[in-house]
This record gives structure tokens, C-alpha cells and sequence, in this order.
């Protein structure tokens, strides 16, 4: 689990201090030379047409590790205008803001992953990682691919939410805490939580809510939500305590069909009333959405054409931008299966 940078994009003078920053994450993360450079073009021309083309923009940067790889994701987003013709923004010499127009382009040729998503009025989002060493670690197909975007509260320095994922055997397994309340004390709650999960071995959804109920008692305890997805035999196990969100998307089916999973009341490490799991069918092509409270409820995916297609962490970042409560700490977790 990684918190990410989270950079505000307001004025000319955060271009560099966004470069700086990540160019020390890159070099943190064992990046070499010519990686860090390559890490410090991109963030700048990311950075630049926030500036330039966008309100409210934000850059938000988190590191990876896959296969053994290191990794750094960025995600930028805003409440711009939006472009018109995404690929046509893409073309070298394409400019609306009378400079050489080699900005969108570079970013997508120096990323080893790289998309965009925009829509008028809502904004732009722009999606890239860069991997450390010359292999680009690659998903197979009937893997679960997760985005996640994780902050804290607006003034606090740590997030009580945390998050998890680890794929044991066929089982691919998810986790999100949100530590009651704030700061600190949240924080170590929802850490507790992820502890367990770390061990989870052979138990189940149920045996580990169990289990951090019993780790979460000198904590003042989280909402806990644990998901289990089983592509083989096309099956989700969800145990949740508290107002943890969780919904299961068909992207081959109308959006409003989605299933909204069960969570019971109470707070594991003080009163869990019912620990139980419920079993769901994992769709192909399917998406599945977990976030804390800190998020509103009243998304909808059909509400952005074709944004069910791209990475889960630009859905991730999309849903943070536009239901974002802004008075509580927040994650989104979205996984989905890679065809």
C-alpha cells in the first residue's frame, strides 16, 4: 500500500517544485539517470498544460512494485475545458495554446503506459507509469488490474483509510479500512487491518474479518471491507462492517444493472453485530468498485462514455475528482479483469 503525492497545479511556479518532487520519488525508488529524466519531462509537461488549459487541476503520484519492478504512476487531473479530439491532441504540432504542441505526444511516447480520458464539461485526466529498468511488467489475461487513489483529509498529514491487494492461489483478494475518525489514531486502526490481511494464508473473508475484529480492539477500530474475487469460477465472497461501499459493474450490460454488495452495520474492533458473506457472480469484462465514505454515492459510470474501458486508475481518479466529499479522508478502489 503506497499514499500517493498529491501536487495542486495553480500557478507556473509548481511546475518546477512538481518535477523536483518527482524526480526524488524516481530516485527512491532506484530509477537511473536517464529514467529520472525521462520521469521529470513527463511530470513537466503534465504540469504545464495544467497551467495552461485547466482549472482545479491536480497532479497525484504514487509508486508501484510489480513482478519486482519499481514503478511510479501519475495521474493528473482537472476541471478543464476537455479536448475535442483526443488523438488529434496527440498529433506533434497540435497546439491550442501557441506553444510547439510536443507536449501530449512526448508524454504518451516517454511512458511505458500511458491513457487519456476527456470529456466536455468535466475535464481531462491523463494516466502514465514509468517502470524502473528496460522490462515493463505486463498483466495476463484473467488477472485483476487495480487502480487506487488513497488521501488523506485536507489538513491532515496521514490517511486513516488504507487499502490492500494480494492474489493467493486462484483468490484474488481486496481490502479497504477506514480507521474511525481522523489522523493518527485512524490511521493505526486501518494499518492494524492491513496486518491481518497480509497474513491472510488460506482463511477466508469471514476468517479474516474475524481476525481484525479481535487485532482491531486497542484500536478505536474502522469500517472494514474485504472482497474475494475468483475469476476461474466466476464468483465474489464480500464480507463488509460499516460504510465501505462495494459494486460490482458488467461492461457488456447496461451500467444501471450493476449489483451493490451487502455491508452491515457496526465498527470491527468494537461492535461487529454480524460477520457474514455473501457470495456474487463475477461477470467477464467485469469491474468491481470499493471506496470509503469519503466518496459520495451517487456515481455512475454510464455517466462517461466509455470511461469502463480505460485503466482502473484513471476510473479511480475520475470518480475521486467529481464525488470527492472533500471533508473526510477517501479511497477508490477499482479492479478489473484484464482480457
Amino acid at each position: 500500500m503506497t499514499h500517493p503525492i498529491v501536487l495542486s497545479m495553480v500557478e507556473p511556479s509548481q511546475v518546477g517544485e512538481a518535477r523536483r518532487r518527482a524526480a526524488s520519488l524516481a530516485t527512491q525508488l532506484g530509477f537511473s539517470e536517464v529514467e529520472q529524466g525521462k520521469v521529470g519531462i513527463v511530470v513537466t509537461e503534465i504540469a504545464n498544460n495544467l497551467i495552461k488549459h485547466a482549472q482545479e487541476g491536480a497532479l497525484l503520484l504514487r509508486s508501484l512494485e510489480r513482478q519486482g519492478v519499481a514503478g511510479l504512476e501519475i495521474l493528473s487531473l482537472d476541471r478543464g475545458p476537455g479536448m475535442r479530439d483526443v488523438s488529434e491532441c496527440l498529433r506533434d504540432g497540435f497546439s491550442t495554446g501557441g506553444t510547439s504542441g510536443t507536449g501530449l505526444g512526448a508524454i504518451q511516447r516517454l511512458s511505458d503506459q500511458f491513457e487519456v480520458y476527456s470529456a466536455s464539461p468535466e475535464g481531462t485526466a491523463i494516466f502514465c507509469r514509468l517502470w524502473a529498468g528496460s522490462a515493463c511488467p505486463v498483466y495476463a489475461a484473467g488477472e485483476l488490474e487495480i487502480g487506487v487513489v488513497c488521501l488523506p483529509m485536507q489538513g491532515e498529514e496521514v490517511s486513516g483509510d488504507a487499502y490492500c491487494s494480494q492474489f493467493v492461489g486462484d483468490r484474488h483478494l481486496l481490502l479497504i479500512a477506514d480507521g474511525l475518525g481522523h489522523g493518527p489514531m485512524a490511521a493505526q486502526a486501518s494499518l492494524e487491518a492491513v496486518k491481518v490481511f497480509q497474513e491472510a494464508g488460506d482463511r477466508t473473508p469471514s476468517e479474516l474479518m474475524a481476525d481484525m475484529h479481535a487485532a482491531l480492539r486497542s484500536t478505536r477500530g474502522a469500517a472494514v471491507a474485504i472482497a474475494e474475487v475468483n475469476l476461474q469460477e466466476q464468483r465474489v465472497q464480500y464480507v463488509g462492517v460499516g460504510n465501505i461501499v462495494g459494486s460490482l459493474l458488467a461492461t457488456d450490460q447496461p451500467i444501471e444493472r450493476s449489483t451493490n454488495m451487502v455491508s452491515h452495520n457496526g465498527t470491527v474492533g468494537c461492535e461487529m453485530r454480524k460477520n457474514q458473506t455473501f457470495t456474487y457472480s463475477w461477470k467477464p469484462k467485469g469491474i468491481l468498485i470499493m471506496h470509503s465514505d469519503g466518496l459520495g454515492t451517487k456515481w455512475r459510470l454510464d455517466r462517461y462514455p466509455g470511461l469502463v474501458n480505460q485503466h482502473p486508475s484513471l476510473i479511480a481518479g475520475i470518480l475521486y475528482r467529481d464525488f470527492n466529499r472533500g471533508r473526510d479522508d477517501v479511497t477508490v478502489l477499482v479492479a478489473r479483469e484484464v482480457n
